[in-house]
């Protein structure tokens, strides 16, 4: 059965650091779009970070620019999200998520949710002083 399993959720000072994993099971990795969302109480889900399995581009939010870098050890089957000065707005219970790139044709936005149809469960992600 095709899974994500999280890991790495936890709670941070304002400028700390943190990384999510994501270990796949049941699907080569290097086949699928990856991608990070989050959810904060009382708004949308969003996209956090991407990877296209074309061609290894990343995609991040504006919000996250410069702080949260996207990644994969296609040894390990694992996806990570590296989050380094974290903000209390980055509070939110985080996702990770894939999608076959066979389903995936034209121009896709890996930041929107929809694109997406394979779901780990999330993991709280919290920041404060």
């Amino acid at each position: 059965q095709v899974q994500l399993v999280p890991s790495g959720g936890g709670s941070v000072q304002p400028g700390g650091s943190l990384r999510l994993s994501c270990a796949a099971s049941g699907f080569t990795l290097p086949y699928w779009t990856i991608g990070w969302f989050r959810q904060a109480p009382g708004k949308d889900r969003e996209g956090v970070a991407c990877l296209k399995s074309s061609d290894s581009s990343t995609y991040e939010a504006d919000s996250v620019k410069g702080r949260f870098t996207i990644s994969r050890d296609i040894g390990r089957n694992t996806m990570y999200l590296q989050m380094n000065n974290l903000k209390p707005e980055d509070t939110a219970v985080y996702y990770c998520a894939a999608v076959g790139s066979w389903t995936l044709h034209g121009t896709i936005d890996c930041l929107l949710p929809p694109t997406f149809d394979l779901w780990g469960q999330g993991t709280q992600v919290t920041v404060s002083p």
